[in-house]
């Protein structure tokens, strides 16, 4: 009886530390920044979009202004090797793509190279023909990178490109690409 008290004793202090432990680092992710829980005007967010840091590079764009690469999710990518859009088909619902934007920079060993540079924000795009029915299919996101901070705010009219106050924000622009389901990026021979 006596090694079964010592024996619960125990346990009920590992599990009371445990929950402590817990309780702290969800203390921590709940006060300290964190990117997923930032969303735009009407419901998207970065949590629509957990691990897109690790999807696959469909394309990289530059301006004077920006250097960009923009990732796609295995639905999306999968669709692009389907021959969609070129086969007259619209993306499925799921297909997911981010544009990630720096500042440009020159590479230090080869100095007419330019690099990837500071964060400037991060923008998405997701198919889902029933919710942003009104838009093409598509919903919009983009957020702006504060590096002093290291935080995510939703873009607005005064950023550039100019954003709306909602999920439908990007529609405007990608009109002019309807015949390819408003995607402006090809899927390139690799």
């Amino acid at each position: 009886m006596r090694a079964s008290l010592k024996y619960f004793t125990a346990l009920t202090s590992c599990a009371a530390l445990a929950l402590s432990i817990a309780y702290l680092a969800r203390s921590e992710a709940i006060t300290g920044p964190d990117k997923f829980n930032v969303k735009v005007p009407g419901g998207l967010g970065f949590s629509d979009f957990k691990g897109y840091e690790g999807w696959q590079a469909l394309s990289t764009s530059s301006k004077e202004k920006a250097v960009a690469l923009i990732l796609a999710n295995p639905v999306m990518i999968e669709a692009f090797r389907s021959g969609v859009p070129g086969n007259g088909k619209p993306f499925p619902d799921g297909s997911k793509m981010a544009k990630i934007h720096w500042n440009p920079a020159k590479n230090q060993f080869f100095p007419d190279t330019t690099v990837p540079g500071t964060l400037h924000d991060v923008d998405f795009m997701v198919k889902d023909s029933k919710r942003f029915a009104d838009s093409g299919g598509w919903g919009y996101a983009a957020f702006e990178y504060d590096g002093a901070s290291d935080t995510f705010s939703p873009a607005t009219e005064a950023n550039q490109p100019p954003q709306a106050h909602d999920a439908k924000c990007g529609a405007a622009c990608h009109t002019v690409a309807k015949a390819k389901d408003y995607v402006f990026t090809d899927y390139k021979k690799r």
